[in-house]
């Protein structure tokens, strides 16, 4: 379930469950005519219940309209069949919550294509992928690892021969590229020196390169065929080599899953 508790007139009305609902409102905009977009703020003040409210009388017919969002119920059934297909920003800010407006507009369309450019083209393959990427980046805050990376020094089994690639090396991206023989290894795979100078934080800096080196590690460790299985596990364990994280890469899944119907 995408909301937790009751939004709009009378509700519960926290913050996550409010941006959600006008994130789904702003995807019905065009039976709301007449409206500008809300912002996705998460404070629930008279501009979301009027939505809410509008969006039940023009959208549902609904005689007497109670301006509330509940979970399970039959408004947020009408918000979510009212979606338009594919991903959007308001979907992409559905799915990880937390995001900043700022991230949501840097990622959105890289996420896009560089998802179809390898593969990631269902919306169950999208679901188990933005899920993954929202838990390893915090939500699309890092693409960095906030680690010195002097935790990699000497790891040979990473590439790591010469002094300092532990620091130069570190973990980058929306999913975590590390260590210089993966780097030169992705460098390679898209014609790009990733290991002379400071070309390792591109890696970081250029939102293109964040999102493509996560879809690569995606493609080149076949985690579309497990997220064809619908097996969170399984694709956990491949990216962490456990299950860290698990409860919040499910919770992100759900939402996933929501905003991304098959």
């Amino acid at each position: 379930m995408c909301i937790v508790a009751s939004v709009g007139q009378g509700g519960v009305n926290s913050p996550a469950d409010v941006k959600t609902v006008q994130a789904l409102l702003n995807l019905n905009l065009a039976k709301l005519s007449g409206l500008t977009p809300l912002a996705v703020d998460g404070l629930m003040g008279a501009s979301t219940v009027d939505w809410i409210t509008a969006f039940q009388a023009k959208a549902m017919g609904m005689a007497q309209p109670d301006g509330r969002v509940d979970p399970g119920g039959a408004t947020l059934r009408a918000l979510a069949a009212g979606m338009p297909p594919g991903l959007s920003a308001e979907k992409l800010q559905g799915i990880m919550i937390n995001a900043t407006r700022q991230s949501i507009d840097t990622f959105t369309d890289p996420l896009a294509a560089k998802m179809a450019a390898r593969g990631i083209s269902t919306p169950i393959r999208q679901a188990h992928f933005l899920a993954q990427v929202g838990h390893e980046s915090g939500e699309l805050r890092y693409t960095e690892e906030l680690a010195s990376g002097d935790a990699y020094e000497g790891r040979r089994d990473l590439g790591n021969t010469q002094p300092g690639d532990g620091r130069k090396f570190k973990g980058r991206g929306l999913i975590q590229l590390t260590g210089r023989a993966n780097y030169m290894a992705y460098g390679d795979a898209i014609g790009i020196n990733l290991v002379d100078g400071d070309n390792c934080k591109q890696v970081a800096t250029d939102p293109g390169l964040a999102v493509d080196v996560a879809c690569w590690f995606w493609q080149t460790h076949g985690l579309n065929a497990l997220a064809d299985q619908d097996d969170v596990q399984a694709i956990t364990r491949r990216i962490n080599g456990g299950l860290n994280g698990l409860a919040d890469r499910e919770r992100q899944l759900a939402r996933g899953k929501f905003f991304l119907p098959a």
